[in-house]
């Protein structure tokens, strides 16, 4: 949380404080910090005094020597299964704001959709420094130049922005989404939407993806493998909560593609929609660059720790009275919703059957 945020818990005369040094990376330093009424102290002491502790990834449990802790972060807790029952057995009570139920009321602390539009907008620009060749369409003295082909996968938050991120840029832009509801937001941006019919009814999924039948991922298969053999760039993003990446983009598919051809998986955090993609690695492949970065919205550390930090500050009156009291709502759909671990038990069915 930027100082700015956290100033508006000071003035509430809600005693905050930040590790030291904790913003330099986003351009946030102590003394803003102190100027907001904050106190910059060692790691070690925060744990001890705070009742509420903000981060981002997991801390672990051998920290946390007070079992009244409440701690709120993005802890992927389908994937971190024993470090939840970790938490539950040291009697701690986990918020993580990526089970946020997705929902009208969930916007302004939905830190998934903050993060994921930086996201979007960074990797059509880091397409553009690995891609040996120009974006826009250009008529020069030398000869024309075509405009990039980019093929995005996923019209998520992420999606979108690439989309709007590539179109700017002068790209001409195709996506596939297996939402046939996006369709029109897709178009309004300017995009070629792709489409394959009989897709499974992601309605009920509260805005995650859901997994399809195997005749729709045949189908699914051959048009990706159309577009993408014409593709320059190809930017992915589909994920599944509590799975793995599925794969998008085979190997046949990326031999197919046009040498100095670019991937940007977004999904590299969860496998990859490719089978060649490794996290926070760029390799090449039969002469196809493929980047894969979950953590995106980290290069852009102001912006994106600043709507993370709005986020939590839109959340935290959803734990606390009008005192300022810490008051769990258990009636609240968001509070439950997001609660992983609670009462030295774990609190979230999707996690419980993961046990069983």
């Amino acid at each position: 949380m930027l100082a700015e945020s956290a100033a508006s818990l000071t003035k509430k005369d809600i005693v905050v404080l930040v590790e030291a040094g904790a913003g330099v990376n986003a351009s946030c330093f102590d003394k803003e910090y102190l100027e907001a009424g904050v106190q910059v102290k060692e790691r070690k002491e925060i744990i001890n005094e705070a009742d509420i502790i903000l981060q981002i990834n997991t801390i672990p449990v051998s920290e946390l020597n007070n079992s009244s802790k409440i701690i709120i972060g993005v802890y992927q807790p389908l994937f971190n299964v024993k470090l939840m029952n970790e938490y539950a057995a040291a009697g701690i009570t986990v918020f993580s704001m990526d089970m946020l139920p997705r929902t009208t009321r969930a916007q302004t602390m939905d830190v998934l959709s903050s993060q994921a539009n930086i996201a979007g907008y960074k990797a059509v620009l880091v397409a553009s420094t690995l891609y040996p060749r120009y974006f826009p369409m250009l008529m020069t003295a030398a000869g024309s130049i075509k405009p990039a082909k980019v093929l995005i996968l996923g019209a998520g938050v992420a999606g979108l922005q690439a989309i709007a991120t590539a179109k700017r840029l002068g790209a001409v832009v195709e996506v596939f989404d297996t939402r046939p509801a996006v369709k029109e937001e897709v178009m309004s941006l300017g995009a070629k939407f792709i489409e394959v019919e009989g897709a499974a009814d992601a309605s009920s999924a509260g805005g995650y993806a859901v997994d399809q039948s195997e005749d729709y991922k045949r189908k699914q298969k051959e048009k990706i493998a159309k577009s993408t053999a014409k593709a320059d760039i190809v930017i992915t993003t589909a994920q599944i909560p509590g799975t793995k990446a599925p794969i998008l983009i085979t190997e046949e598919m990326i031999q197919n593609m046009r040498k100095g051809s670019v991937i940007i998986d977004l999904a590299a955090a969860t496998g990859g929609n490719t089978p060649i993609t490794k996290n926070n690695e760029v390799i090449e492949f039969h002469g196809v660059t493929i980047a894969g970065n979950s953590n995106l919205a980290g290069t852009m550390p102001y912006d994106s720790s600043k709507l993370y930090g709005k986020n939590i500050l839109n959340f935290l009156p959803l734990i606390m009275d009008k005192e300022n009291n810490i008051k769990l709502n258990w009636e609240d759909e968001l509070v439950s919703g997001a609660c992983m671990v609670h009462n030295s038990a774990i609190a979230n069915d999707r996690i419980k059957n993961l046990i069983q």
